[in-house]
């Protein structure tokens, strides 16, 4: 069975709400690219729906989607929504994640 990724009730919110605002679907694309200061870095976007090959998983009827390649160094992975002094944003907390750095959206294996 592929891994799965998690959507936190916080984070499924603020896409939700976000999603309103944009009047779109409630579905956040998770992706990874090449580049950030450890190697790799996360991208969100607002997706119209899953693509065919895309892993799904759902959390208060939003959705997370996942390419399979992306999906490679980020199962397992919690996507979280965090709210602090230094502002808010989503957050993966990923397993695979070998070495991080200070800004926390980008990563290495």
């Amino acid at each position: 069975m592929a891994e799965t990724l998690t959507l936190t009730p916080a984070a499924a919110k603020r896409v939700a709400w976000i999603a309103e605002k944009q009047t779109k679907p409630a579905i956040l694309r998770l992706s990874v690219e090449g580049g950030g200061c450890s190697g790799f870095q996360y991208k969100f976007d607002l997706a119209d729906g899953p693509d065919g090959d895309d892993s799904v998983s759902e959390t208060d009827g939003v959705k997370l989607v996942v390419d399979p390649m992306s999906l490679d160094l980020v199962g397992g992975s919690i996507v979280d929504f965090v709210e602090s002094l230094g502002g808010a944003a989503f957050k993966v907390e990923n397993p695979k994640a070998a070495a991080g750095c200070g800004c926390g959206s980008s990563f290495g294996i």
